[in-house]
């Protein structure tokens, strides 16, 4: 042992205290984990209810997979949410957006121009519209000053406009047959949303994780001043956060047209509110500076459970609406509860 660490022993009374005499639960529940028990044990509770009370129709592949085509374009919208909450944003015009991709996508000029070349253009030109209208809600609050939940209010009302205008409040199908081929496809015997989702959710978990970008999103969101004064960019940055968000919105549009096979202003509406809830419930902070991928993706099964099983036992949406409800508030109690027991120091 050298001299330094000799030193620090003899000063240090050995009692029953110490770190390494600490809980088993106070280790469990530290760092992210205090954060996301709660949620996992929301959805046990909630698998174990489903169980209980649908009985097969409820635990067997098929229905796992129809939850999981459920929660998987909500996801890809909590995702970018993600990034918008935790650099300490909101964006409540994700679903207006989305619906204005399927709409745009699926324009008969659109198809007409993808059945002559490819597939890929609607792909293009729904993640391009996206990308479009998040880079002008983040231009909006990073340059002309305007509060975040005013300039995306906007948005929502506009592009929800604009989606009825172009489809002229009509639905309109998709025809093009490789578009369709694709993606009301099966990989390995799960559906290609599936697949995106979880592509999206991994390349969402390693951008806010592993990269400077995630990194400055964390600082701006923490302390935007002296993320400023660190040398970020916070202007520039932010408008990337927001077309980061609008680019998952896109995406979502093309999960949406592959499950519907049909583009229409409508599709989306309230989806915002989905996607927030979701992300708090996940343990992002509101308020920003802290944000986690697996946890929104935890609050995201969390409401598609619940959905699943009240539409197994056959209940109102009513009572589905209450239930969630609960839900939030029984996770965010315990994800503090958990959290605040593993920060809390033990008394000598």
């Amino acid at each position: 042992m050298s001299e330094q660490n000799t030193a620090v022993a003899a000063d240090v009374p050995i009692t029953h205290d110490a770190e390494p005499q600490r809980s088993l639960a106070a280790r469990l529940f530290s760092g992210s984990s205090g954060r996301s028990i709660g949620l996992v044990i929301a959805l046990l509770l909630l698998i174990i209810v489903g169980v209980i009370t649908a009985g097969d129709r409820f635990a067997n592949v098929g229905n796992l997979l129809v939850i999981l085509r459920l929660a998987s374009i909500i996801g890809v919208i909590s995702i970018g949410m993600t990034f918008v909450i935790t650099a300490g944003g909101i964006d409540l015009s994700v679903g207006s957006v989305m619906g204005l991709t399927t709409v745009v996508a699926s324009l008969s000029w659109v198809q007409l121009f993808a059945e002559q070349t490819s597939w890929i253009v609607m792909v293009v030109i729904a993640l391009a519209v996206g990308m479009a209208a998040g880079f002008i809600n983040g231009a909006i609050i990073a340059y002309g000053g305007v509060v975040a939940f005013i300039a995306t209010l906007a948005m929502l009302v506009g592009a929800r406009g604009l989606a009825e205008l172009l489809a002229n409040r009509s639905t309109q199908v998709v025809n093009v047959r490789g578009f369709l081929d694709v993606f009301t496809a099966n990989l390995l015997g799960i559906p290609v949303l599936i697949w995106m989702f979880a592509l999206v959710t991994a390349a969402g978990w390693f951008l806010l994780n592993r990269t400077t970008f995630g990194r400055r999103t964390v600082a701006i969101g923490g302390n935007l001043e002296a993320a400023r004064l660190a040398g970020i960019n916070v202007k520039r940055h932010t408008m990337y956060v927001y077309a980061l968000a609008g680019l998952t919105a896109g995406i979502a549009g093309v999960m949406m047209l592959g499950r519907t096979t049909a583009g229409t202003s409508t599709h989306g509406t309230l989806y915002e509110l989905d996607a927030i809830a979701a992300v708090v419930v996940g343990g992002t902070l509101l308020v920003g500076g802290r944000g986690t991928i697996m946890g929104t993706v935890l609050g995201v099964l969390i409401f598609s459970t619940l959905t699943n099983v009240f539409t197994q036992n056959n209940l109102s949406t009513s009572v589905q609406a209450i239930a969630k409800g609960a839900i939030i508030v029984i996770a965010v109690m315990l994800q503090q509860r958990f959290a605040n027991r593993a920060g809390k120091p033990k008394k000598s």
